[in-house]
């Protein structure tokens, strides 16, 4: 990899850092039960009062309440579906504020295996009550949007507005082909079951779809392995800008700490609220559609990806205005591929578990539009520099998908 990427340290520092990050995996028994019973030295109000006042967004707590009783008080199903919403976007952050906080006492691997599994908690527990409801289409519309929303507007406002005050971007593209060339695999998962499905029945469509899903977790477990124990170098940029990012944080706001137990205990809380949320929310789909005029297939599409993914899309914008970028492509790469490689799976099981028949047949429109778009995306991050105009391209492509998705009938 070459040096022009790495922001501070020369690249036999980094593989220093590397040995002894392996050293101390080796021999990390006694510093991982260090890790989870060091406790910080604020108190737990104090804490707490923290992370109420570290986000704007945390405002839209005092709907939580609201949108829980709603359906007891007799709200309408569009004012239910807005209050779930609205309620959701706050306990997103949260929710990734507990699991990074728990994941940072339990070392690189385990860490990053907990990112890996409850970085899309939201998402999950959406696909599964709406599996419960029989709404196989807005699950599959809405695992696409949550795709397509990372790599074409999240990823597209990284690049125009790092644009805009930068003129030029670089970052490390050796990752992002790795990457790219993972969302093709799953894009591929897709695509297949979409063309078989002209010519053979629907049961042949379903167990296709669950031997594919299967395959598409292997290879999932393959590249956490890849990117945290093997491979780490490949990655270390990304790495090395996000610890650059936090110790620049540290000097203009306090670095909100909790112990491990208060961690585990808020991340199960709140996974437990947003459950609830996302019943309702799923619960009045039907409602909003009839009432409103919406497509399921654009909510599906658009409005729920924005609820899991509200939090993620601000750090990416954030972090690009900073000029870490290789920090934004994580963040927006690395959401689309957890969710093409291990929410898509989850849901294809956890219909297979429930009975419901969950396939990966996305229909032409949404595999011709995936396809597309991890194709142009591997085109503008290939070379390792971004400007404001390819943003402006990716934001475009985002809306003219909207557009047609609003457009669609059920």
């Amino acid at each position: 990899m070459p040096s022009s990427f790495i922001p501070t340290k020369s690249l036999s520092n980094i593989r220093l850092d590397l040995k002894r990050s392996n050293t101390n995996n080796a021999n990390n028994s006694h510093a991982l039960d260090a890790r989870l019973t060091a406790e910080p030295a604020d108190g737990i109000l104090t804490i707490l009062k923290k992370l109420l006042l570290s986000s704007v967004l945390n405002v839209l707590l005092l709907l939580v309440p609201v949108a829980l009783l709603a359906k007891k008080f007799g709200f309408g199903d569009v004012s239910i579906f807005w209050l779930n919403f609205l309620a959701i976007l706050p306990l997103a952050k949260l929710l990734g504020t507990a699991t990074e906080a728990l994941a940072s006492k339990l070392g690189d691997t385990l860490g990053g295996l907990l990112n890996a599994s409850f970085g899309n908690a939201v998402e999950m527990i959406l696909a599964v009550f709406a599996l419960q409801e029989g709404l196989v289409s807005v699950v599959q519309t809405s695992l696409l949007g949550s795709i397509l929303s990372n790599l074409l507007l999240v990823l597209g406002m990284c690049f125009f507005f790092g644009g805009v005050k930068y003129h030029e971007q670089r970052y490390n593209p050796l990752g992002a082909r790795i990457q790219s060339g993972l969302l093709l695999t799953a894009c591929m998962a897709i695509v297949i079951p979409t063309m078989v499905t002209a010519k053979h029945a629907d049961k042949l469509i379903v167990s296709l779809s669950r031997g594919t899903a299967i395959a598409l977790a292997v290879s999932y477990m393959c590249f956490i392995a890849f990117q945290l124990v093997t491979h780490k170098d490949y990655f270390i940029a990304a790495l090395l800008c996000e610890s650059n990012w936090v110790a620049e944080d540290e000097e203009e706001e306090e670095e909100i700490e909790m112990p491990s137990w208060l961690a585990t205990v808020m991340l199960f809380a709140v996974t437990l609220i947003v459950a609830a949320c996302s019943e309702g929310l799923v619960g009045s789909v039907e409602g909003l559609t009839e009432t409103c005029g919406i497509s399921k297939p654009f909510v599906g599409m658009i409005l729920l990806p924005l609820v899991g993914n509200a939090a993620e899309h601000l750090t990416a914008v954030t972090v690009a205005l900073k000029n870490k970028m290789d920090l934004s492509l994580g963040v927006a790469l690395g959401s689309s591929l957890q969710i093409a490689l291990f929410v898509v799976p989850f849901t294809v099981i956890v219909g297979w578990i429930v009975d419901v028949p969950m396939h990966l047949n996305f229909g032409p429109i949404g595999s011709g539009v995936l396809m597309s778009s991890i194709l142009i995306v591997g085109k503008v991050t290939s070379d390792g520099e971004s400007n404001y105009l390819e943003g402006a391209m990716l934001i475009g492509a985002y809306m003219l998908i909207a557009l047609t998705y609003w457009g669609l009938e059920d």
